[in-house]
């Protein structure tokens, strides 16, 4: 079985999941749409697939079964609400949208029209993510203890300058955590289960021109009882990788990207010296510096688990609700960051 994938917003991501597409067995792209008729017939001269300029028709398209939702965050609304409707699956860029209840419509309308509907975060694709991720559920670090994540990067005032949409609370969300740290937001609640309560600072420290903070630091105690931090800006030249730190009374593990810079027991594991030695090397960075800088592969394999569960009937591994926690840890350390004080998340 083959499914015909279309793209909505055709920006610098879809690029990346055009290419992904290309590389998948069982899908192939079809269709793509933009407001702009020049950047749509552009983009199907490049990546294959007819060219759309109204969503309607788009929609109609008879080929199309899986539409990706490409658009500015605070713009993936209305195009996944029509998508739905239409009885398209739905693959949502991160964040899934930039309030909860926004986030809520667009899965309590994937439910009620019996579609799919897939957030996009690759960063749990990853090789190395996924034994972090078996090493917990094993229960091999013990009662966990302190879990961390580090999204030091580096972006330019140009950078923003340059897109309308960019730093503003309307489309972008949020600055340095709704669009860029969220994948290692997601990887931590991935990792350590639900987040009870955060306390934080944020800041616009080295931009000018934009609304949204561009650095933010979050002090959180998870549901289990396990602390932890988030730090995430793009005002740190010259960018770093991003790491995730999980520890507990038994063991600790280190992700930088997607390699393990330490992967160390209490009780040693026969896989152990093997994983030490595969998943060492340096990784790229990841996006670090430029946003640019990042593999299409983790969309790739998130497109493949997708195809995989419209084919057996399951749910992929990142759904709406999956999608949706990020957002929400992501809007308590906003909220705490306005208020001054500590935030529970609701349960």
């Amino acid at each position: 079985m083959s499914f015909g994938f279309g793209i909505v917003g055709l920006g610098m991501i879809a690029g990346f999941q055009a290419q992904a597409i290309e590389a998948l067995e069982g899908g192939r792209l079809v269709a793509c749409c933009s407001r702009s008729k020049a950047k749509a017939d552009v983009f199907a001269s490049d990546h294959g697939g007819r060219a759309y300029r109204e969503i309607d028709s788009f929609l109609a398209d008879p080929e199309l079964d899986i539409v990706c939702i490409c658009t500015p965050s605070g713009a993936h609304l209305e195009p996944a609400l029509r998508a739905a409707q239409a009885g398209r699956h739905l693959v949502v860029e991160k964040p899934l949208e930039i309030t909860l209840e926004r986030c809520d419509r667009i899965i309590e309308a994937c439910a009620k029209h019996g579609v799919t509907c897939a957030g996009v975060f690759p960063s749990r694709f990853s090789e190395a993510a996924g034994l972090v991720k078996k090493a917990v559920e094993a229960g091999r670090f013990g009662r966990l203890t302190v879990a961390d994540a580090r999204v030091k990067w580096f972006r330019s005032q140009e950078y923003y300058d340059k897109g309308g949409w960019r730093g503003t609370w309307r489309y972008d969300g949020g600055g340095a955590l709704m669009n860029q740290s969220i994948h290692a937001v997601d990887l931590l609640g991935w990792f350590m289960g639900p987040v009870a309560e955060v306390q934080a600072f944020a800041g616009t420290l080295g931009h000018e021109r934009i609304e949204v903070e561009d650095t933010a630091v979050a002090a959180l105690r998870y549901e289990s009882g396990a602390m932890g931090v988030i730090e995430g800006s793009t005002a740190v030249y010259p960018g770093f990788p991003k790491r995730i730190e999980i520890s507990g009374t038994e063991g600790s593990a280190v992700l930088v990207e997607d390699a393990l810079e330490k992967w160390e027991f209490l009780r040693a594991g026969e896989e152990d010296p093997r994983i030490r030695e595969r998943y060492a090397a340096p990784s790229a960075s990841g996006g670090a510096a430029a946003a640019a800088d990042i593999s299409f592969e983790g969309h790739r394999r998130q497109f493949a688990d997708l195809v995989h569960a419209l084919e057996t009937g399951g749910k992929p591994r990142v759904d709406g609700v999956e999608a949706r926690k990020a957002v929400e840890i992501i809007l308590a350390v906003y909220e705490s960051a306005e208020s001054g004080t500590s935030v529970r998340l609701a349960r």
